[in-house]
């Protein structure tokens, strides 16, 4: 039963429909499963196999937005009747936001979503923040990568300007910085001595497994 259950949670992400997934999600605790499981073995197989539909061109970013959202919403009927000696297996702790000046959310959340569902423990700090409300989040959280978009070529230099910061507050060896956003370039990302650049939400989780040498 609770593998029919796994499948269920997994397909409901897989085709979009929040309904399902939270109709499945109560279902599951009536039934007794694990809730741990049932976002380990349904939620989460169903969240990758939409990456790997988005990465081989099968689903588009609307499709993508949609199963994240809907992997949101049953995680959020799971999550509160986990015992409280469970804890989904951290990969590392991650630090994300949009850098000041910029308003921009929808593909920093995506990201932030979608590294939760790979283990990732996040920390959405929003946007428009500024490299001291960064560095904070660092500290505070213990983090170990920080992920940093930038939607406007005029905000851009923010990004650079984090990555001077980090290493300033001498977390430069501790801590990872991955950018992203609309012109933002891998050359780009480069020059300002980032650790990594990722343009979309799949190859910023694969990038954030290598900057925290764990297995994919």
């Amino acid at each position: 039963m609770s593998d029919d259950m796994f499948n269920k949670l997994a397909q409901a992400v897989i085709d979009g429909e929040e309904e399902d997934a939270v109709r499945l999600a109560k279902q599951a605790l009536d039934q007794n499963l694990d809730p741990l499981a049932c976002i380990t073995n349904g939620l989460t197989k169903g969240i990758q196999q939409v990456g790997e539909l988005f990465g081989s061109g099968e689903y588009y970013l609307p499709e993508l937005i949609i199963s994240a959202e809907v992997m949101k919403s049953a995680m959020e009927i799971l999550e509160p009747a986990m015992a409280s000696d469970q804890e989904i297996e951290v990969v590392a702790r991650v630090v994300i936001g949009t850098v000041e000046g910029d308003l921009h959310e929808i593909g920093k959340t995506l990201v932030s979503t979608m590294l939760s569902a790979h283990g990732f423990k996040v920390t959405d700090i929003g946007v428009d923040k500024s490299t001291e409300e960064f560095i904070s989040a660092i500290k505070e959280n213990d983090a170990t990568i920080v992920g940093a978009s930038a939607l406007l070529t005029t905000t851009m230099l923010q990004q650079e300007k984090l990555i001077k910061s980090i290493k300033e507050a001498g977390l430069g060896d501790k801590v990872k910085v991955m950018v992203g956003g609309a012109p933002v370039s891998k050359k780009y990302a480069e020059q300002i001595g980032a650790d990594g650049f990722a343009e979309d939400a799949i190859s910023a989780v694969d990038l954030a497994f290598q900057l925290a040498d764990a297995p994919v």
